[in-house]
C-alpha cells in the first residue's frame, strides 16, 4: 500500500452539523487541496452518505491527476464514537447514530480508515502541528456550540476503554444547575459554550439589563458580537465572559489535580475571546488546585483554528497505516 514512487497523502475530514470539510494532507501536515459541502443532515442518512462519498471520489481524481497516492482516510465526527468507528450518539447528526462509518468508508473507498470524535481529532492536530507540539500531556478544549475536549497523555491520545473518553463539557460544575441535553444538570457546556453565553445575554436583555447589547436583534446575537461588546467595555458582555472563564477554571482545576498536565489548549469560536476568559480561568485553577500542578499548567490558545480536526484525523490515519505495515 505504501510502495511506489508517488507521494503518500491522506484524506482528512471534519464532519460538522453545518458543513463537511475535506482536505488532502501530506505527511508534514500541509493541506494540498480542499473541498467543502453542506452537511444537510435533515435530508437523511442516504443523502448524507451519497454526498460524503462523492467528495472522496473527487479528491481521488485530484490526487491521481497530481501524481499522489491516497493511502488512508481519517474523519472527525461530533459525538460519542467507539474505537471501531461506530457513532454511538451525535446530537447534531441523529440520522447517523448506530452507523459504523469506519466500515462504510473502508468498503466504499477500499482504503484504511479511522473515525474519531472531532475534538479528539483537533487535540491530535494541535499535538502534531500546533500549540501542543512541545507538550507530552495536555487537555484541549474546543469552545463552540458545545464544549468538546481531547486528552493527550504521555504523547498518546487517551480515548478510554470504549473510545468515548474526554467528554469534559459534561463535567458537572453546578449539581442542581441548568438542564443539559445529555440528561444531566449543571454541565460545564451549559455555562461556557457559545450557546450558553448567548443564552445568558438574551436572558439579561429580556430582564432589562442589556446595556449596549439591548439594541442588538436576537437573531444577530452571537459569541462574536458579545466579544466585540466586551472589548468595547460593555459591563454585561464582560461579566458573561468572566463567568464562563470562572466555570472553565473550576472544572479545569479538577483535571489539573488529577492529571498534573503541562497545558490546557483553548480552541473553537469562543477561544477567539481568549483574552476575556483566560484570567478568570487561571484564577480559579490557582485557587482550587494544588500549588505544584496549578503552577505547572499553561493556558494557551490553539494555533490551527478550523484545520485542527482535519489535520489531526489525517495524521491519525497515516499513523495507523504505518503501524499496520510495521506489524506485517
Amino acid at each position: 500500500m505504501m510502495s511506489g514512487s508517488a507521494e503518500k497523502i491522506c484524506i482528512g475530514i471534519d464532519v460538522g452539523g453545518t458543513n463537511l470539510r475535506f482536505a488532502l494532507v501530506d505527511e508534514l501536515g500541509k493541506v494540498l487541496f480542499r473541498e467543502r459541502r453542506s452537511t444537510e443532515i435533515h435530508q437523511g442518512k442516504e443523502q448524507f452518505l451519497k454526498r460524503f462519498f462523492s467528495v472522496i471520489a473527487s479528491l481521488r481524481t485530484w490526487a491521481d491527476s497530481s501524481g499522489k497516492e491516497i493511502v488512508a482516510i481519517g474523519a472527525g465526527v461530533p459525538g460519542l464514537i467507539s474505537n471501531d468507528g461506530i457513532i454511538y450518539s451525535s446530537v447534531n447528526l441523529l440520522p447517523l447514530e448506530g452507523l459504523n462509518l469506519r466500515e462504510l468508508i473502508t468498503a466504499a473507498a477500499g482504503l484504511p480508515a479511522i473515525v474519531v470524535n472531532d475534538a479528539n481529532a483537533s487535540a491530535w492536530g494541535e499535538k502534531c502541528y500546533g500549540a501542543g507540539r512541545s507538550m507530552n500531556s495536555f487537555l484541549m478544549l474546543t469552545l463552540g456550540t458545545g464544549v468538546g475536549s481531547g486528552l493527550v497523555l504521555n504523547d498518546k491520545l487517551w480515548t478510554g476503554c470504549d473510545g468515548v473518553a474526554g467528554e469534559f463539557g459534561h463535567v458537572t460544575v453546578e449539581p442542581d444547575g441548568k438542564p443539559c441535553p445529555c440528561g444531566n444538570h449543571g454541565c460545564l457546556e451549559q455555562y461556557a459554550s457559545a450557546t450558553a453565553l448567548v443564552a445568558e445575554a438574551g436572558e439579561a436583555i429580556q430582564a432589562g439589563g442589556g446595556g449596549a447589547l439591548a439594541n442588538v436583534p436576537a437573531s444577530m446575537l452571537n459569541a462574536e458580537v458579545l466579544a466585540d461588546a466586551a472589548h468595547g467595555g460593555d459591563a454585561l458582555a464582560k461579566a458573561i465572559f468572566e463567568n464562563a472563564g470562572r466555570y472553565l477554571g473550576i472544572a479545569s482545576a479538577a483535571a489539573v489535580n488529577l492529571l498534573n498536565l503541562e497545558g490546557i489548549i483553548l480552541g473553537g469560536g469562543v477561544a477567539a475571546s481568549y483574552d476575556l476568559i483566560v484570567e478568570p480561568m487561571q484564577r480559579e485553577i490557582l485557587a482550587r488546585a494544588f500549588a505544584i500542578p496549578a503552577r505547572r499548567v499553561r493556558l494557551v490558545r490553539a494555533e490551527l483554528e478550523d484545520d485542527a480536526g482535519i489535520l489531526g484525523a489525517a495524521a491519525m490515519a497515516l499513523a495507523s497505516v504505518k503501524s499496520d505495515l510495521s506489524n506485517e
